[in-house]
């Protein structure tokens, strides 16, 4: 998220909601009786999640930590764990306000989107004054410092942010960063998977939710692109700002679904909508469903968590009124997410197989796994769910007969063909009875034949 004064973004009063809603083909049911009461929960239910922007320095009041620990299961710091709070000096690092959310978040049994690693705002003055090759190598070895640093505690990195012009061209940001040459967001994405092989790494933007502007072809061009050459990227974030002056587009869902084809997850990263009543509520209910029909899009999460903790406070955006009371727009939310929708798995395939292994029953744990195939490469995505009893640990066997491991994300794998063991990260290992998990890899050559078995460690 860019400061107040940098950013032209998102939401107008749209279409009145109904108990029974039809998104495209899918249609998605009124809330069943014993529905979730909150947020996090709902989400889960459909394998997703639903989370919220995080300041240290409001960690002090009961009101704002109450309705956090309730209500959210992922945390996104604000600003905490972008560039210029993180290494206010060259080579020193300072992690302490980012700890304190951090640490809440796992004693809580939150996971954390890292936000962001690299970004031509926010940048230390020692930063902004550099160029060339100096500011390149100072870029990498921030990516490589901090990823590191918290490596296994991550879900998902924000690793390059808002790097896209606005405009009708659909090209990069002129920044210090750009100058440096066009590769430095393709380096900035393998240095973090060199730091941190679980987490998953997005690119993150604003006003990309139409699918008919330039900025956001631009977008898809370069996750293509990646994609085809292999270089590591496993999602993509929609930062998804709304206001009268810029809506919920109508094909908004259209760009979720376009992204996810391209092998990626999709997430709504910074989700604010300025207005009140029940057309603000309606347009959450908007974005809450498309996301949910969508099943490549992984998670929600809104940018603050009470109208006067949010950066557009004056637009009163979010789901919780100054004082802490659930509005309109929150009721919309858990509503939509409580109809539910189809869990997140992978969606773009030429082939596409699923294989369980093991009974739930006996209080171990099945694996698995959505398979996405194409000329020469594939994507596995293999969701480890616990029987009776919940996991505190677990371990996944692959076969790769005709395949080769190129990336992974949310395990530790054993090696790269034939027998592959995977093993969980911290953020993953404890499964309520029940519930799943997911974590992914990428490779040449074919994935067929996967045939996963899961193991409680």
């Amino acid at each position: 998220m860019m400061r107040l004064t940098s950013k032209s973004v998102a939401l107008i009063p749209i279409i009145a909601t109904v108990a029974t809603v039809v998104i495209g083909a899918t249609l998605i049911a009124p809330p069943a009786a014993n529905a979730a009461t909150t947020l996090g929960a709902a989400a889960q239910q459909s394998g997703r999640y639903f989370g919220t922007a995080v300041a240290a320095g409001r960690l002090g009041d009961s009101t704002y930590t109450g309705i956090l620990n309730r209500e959210f299961d992922m945390v996104t710091a604000e600003n905490e764990m972008k560039m210029d709070a993180t290494e206010p000096n060259q080579n020193q690092f300072s992690y302490g306000n980012a700890d304190r959310i951090v640490n809440l978040a796992r004693n809580q049994g939150k996971r954390i989107r890292g936000h962001a690693l690299a970004w031509h705002s926010q940048q230390p003055r020692w930063m902004e004054n550099m160029s060339g090759t100096a500011l390149r190598n100072a870029m990498l070895n921030h990516v490589t410092q901090v990823a590191t640093y918290y490596r296994g505690k991550i879900y998902a990195w924000d690793v390059v942010n808002e790097a896209f012009a606005d405009g009708s061209g659909g090209g990069r940001r002129d920044s210090n960063l750009q100058r440096t040459g066009n590769d430095w967001i393709e380096a900035a994405f393998r240095a973090a998977r060199a730091a941190d092989p679980g987490a998953k790494l997005c690119y993150n933007d604003y006003n990309t939710d139409d699918w008919s502007h330039a900025k956001t072809q631009g977008v898809y061009r370069m996750v293509q692109d990646f994609k085809s050459r292999g270089v590591p990227i496993d999602c993509v974030g929609l930062q998804s700002h709304f206001n009268s002056q810029s809506p919920v587009p109508s094909n908004y869902q259209t760009t979720l679904q376009n992204f996810a084809n391209l092998g990626v997850d999709v997430q709504i990263t910074e989700l604010d909508i300025e207005g009140s009543g029940s057309s603000q509520a309606s347009n959450y209910d908007r974005v809450t469903r498309a996301c949910l029909a969508v099943t490549r899009c992984t998670g929600i999460t809104v940018w603050g968590i009470r109208d006067t903790d949010s950066w557009r406070a004056s637009g009163t955006p979010l789901l919780f009124d100054g004082n802490g009371n659930k509005k309109a727009a929150y009721n919309s939310v858990l509503d939509a997410l409580n109809a539910g929708g189809p869990g997140p798995t992978s969606t773009t395939t030429t082939t596409t197989t699923t294989t369980t292994s093991n009974d739930p029953g006996t209080g171990g744990c099945t694996a698995a796994v959505s398979l996405n195939q194409w000329n020469g490469g594939f994507v596995a995505t293999i969701k480890v769910t616990a029987g009776s009893s919940a996991l505190r640990g677990w371990r996944v066997t692959t076969t790769l007969s005709n395949g080769t491991v190129t990336s992974s994300w949310s395990a530790n794998g054993s090696g790269t063909s034939g027998t592959v063991n995977w093993s969980n990260v911290d953020y993953n290992a404890n499964v309520p009875a029940g519930q799943s998990t997911e974590f992914g890899f990428q490779g040449n050559g074919s994935g067929a034949g996967l045939n996963p078995s899961c193991t409680a460690s």
